[in-house]
């Protein structure tokens, strides 16, 4: 990368910018108003007849990268060393100040042949909306810019994990994962008019919901995958769930063969903490060939049932089934088709319903080393 000397007067964010970009050179400034006026101190000659980039396309769109080329006049275009390329966050579109010093938005790109790759975890973040605009510009021998008007200004969303950073999140959950404890039932906490409504309402059934906005923000099943949200973690001095609970007073016990066995296929979804020693690991259960099944194989790194870290399930000799948690982490597990609540048993726990526990929405921790990979978080 090549990086301003001392003696330019363009300004540059005090975070490190290597590989900002796939094969060019990047300097991050600080530039004048998108307008096209130039500020007193900004380095920026007056302007000359440079072409400007027109019919700006995006694609190739990774969680923390993407792919950009547009069109311009042939007249004075070999005079061009550069592109500037001002990034922002959608809801920030009108604004051209560093609102954190490690987050640039405004990149000078050397000149070279287009489509090229902008890529940098630092300043992209996944499933947000940026706004993006193209000045070209040629580097005069006194260190100034001259440059053309801005391009018109082009929207576009970054994308969810791939199974590539979700392969990544795994591994590094695996690493506190713990010693697996056997364990019988899976169950779920809810207030006493929830489960009244699936008795009255609903025929008796827990229907799937679309999971929340809880966990990594790149996960690719926040906000997608319909299921039913269920625990396994035990105490490990009594091997039974715990008494206390953040999400309601009454419980529904399932059976665990009931919703995990051999027809069952295991995914990992994420891993993420909430500025807090918990860590917690989401695993989807899907019933082969399901709906949910189907769109966790095209999302999501499959687990072995029988030898996995987080949650298994074997069969011993004369066919019983043996189930096991991982004892380190706790399992939020989601199940993506209906449950007949006549298949468990409801009752109230005897603990206390702590809610400051609850994970709804829960915001990851994105300074975290344990849980958090080299990508927007």
């Amino acid at each position: 990368m090549e990086v301003p000397r001392a003696g330019h007067s363009v300004s540059s964010p005090t975070s490190p910018c290597e590989d900002m970009m796939k094969n060019l050179s990047l300097e991050a400034i600080q530039l004048c108003d998108r307008e096209g006026n130039k500020s007193q101190d900004s380095g920026i000659a007056e302007m000359e007849e440079l072409p400007v980039p027109r019919n700006i396309k995006i694609n190739n769109i990774t969680c923390d990268s993407f792919k950009i080329s547009w069109d311009m006049d042939s007249k004075a275009k070999e005079r061009i060393t550069h592109y500037f390329i001002d990034l922002n966050k959608k809801e920030n579109k009108n604004s051209n100040k560093f609102k954190h010093k490690d987050v640039p938005t405004k990149l000078v790109a050397k000149a070279v042949p287009l489509p090229m790759t902008v890529r940098g975890h630092w300043f992209l973040s996944p499933r947000t909306e940026y706004t993006v605009a193209v000045q070209t510009a040629a580097k005069q021998t006194d260190g100034d810019y001259a440059v053309s008007e801005w391009s018109e200004i082009i929207e576009f969303c970054t994308a969810d994990y791939s199974t590539v950073h979700l392969t990544q999140l795994l591994e590094k959950a695996e690493v506190i994962a713990g010693r697996m404890l056997k364990f019988s039932v899976f169950y779920r906490n809810q207030h006493k008019e929830y489960f009244d409504h699936v008795r009255e309402v609903q025929n008796n059934m827990m229907m799937p919901s679309v999971k929340d906005n809880s966990g990594s923000h790149g996960s690719p099943i926040s906000g997608k995958l319909e299921g039913i949200f269920f625990s396994c973690n035990t105490e490990f001095n009594t091997g039974k769930p715990p008494q206390d609970s953040p999400y309601g007073r009454y419980r529904v016990e399932v059976p665990a063969e009931v919703l995990f066995n051999p027809k069952t296929n295991l995914y990992f979804g994420d891993f993420y903490c909430m500025y807090t020693a918990y860590h917690y690991v989401i695993l989807v259960l899907a019933p082969d060939g399901s709906p949910g099944d189907e769109f966790c194989k095209q999302r999501l790194p499959a687990l072995d049932i029988a030898d996995n870290k987080f949650l298994t399930c074997t069969e011993e000799e004369g066919g019983q089934l043996v189930f096991r948690h991982a004892q380190d982490v706790i399992l939020e597990v989601i199940y993506t088709d209906p449950v007949d609540l006549s298949l468990g048993t409801v009752a109230e726990i005897s603990g206390h319903q702590l809610m400051s526990l609850s994970t709804v929405n829960a915001k990851k921790d994105p300074s975290c080393k344990t849980c958090n990979i080299s990508v927007g978080r």
